[in-house]
């Protein structure tokens, strides 16, 4: 009898870490996050299906962006409710780091969305708008 109360008692603790697992795992469901490069940033340019979001701050915007994008600087994301959800959301910024954080949490609310690799930065399309020009 002793002997099975040491068995279930070692059980225990194991069936405890099991379940915190499984609840990390609810927790940290992680969505799939479309990625393309800056070259393929033009095939989005223009189609009725997308929308192009620039997350850089106005004055960079003004400066020079891709044709036919919306500037939302990224602080000002994450109150946005007025987006589209029936349109791809193609998010660019600096260097892709701020596209692919806002890739991913409207992924979570249930958009379709795109993020570009390397960002702005990596961009050498022919739908560049140059605020000087």
């Amino acid at each position: 009898v002793l002997l099975g109360k040491i068995k279930e008692a070692d059980r225990a603790p194991k069936r405890k870490r099991e379940h915190m697992i499984n609840k990390k795992r609810e927790r940290f469901v992680m969505f799939p996050i479309e990625t393309i490069s800056a070259r393929m940033l033009d095939y989005y340019v223009g189609r009725n299906d997308a929308l192009i979001i620039d997350l850089e701050k106005e004055k960079a915007y003004a400066e020079s962006h891709v044709r036919g994008a919306v500037n939302i600087p990224y602080e000002t994301l994450e109150n946005r409710k007025d987006l589209p959800m029936n349109k791809i959301l193609v998010f660019y910024c600096d260097r892709g780091g701020a596209s692919m954080a806002a890739a991913r949490e409207f992924v979570r609310r249930g958009y379709r969305t795109r993020s570009v690799i390397g960002g702005f930065t990596a961009y050498r399309g022919r739908n560049l708008v140059s605020g000087d020009r």
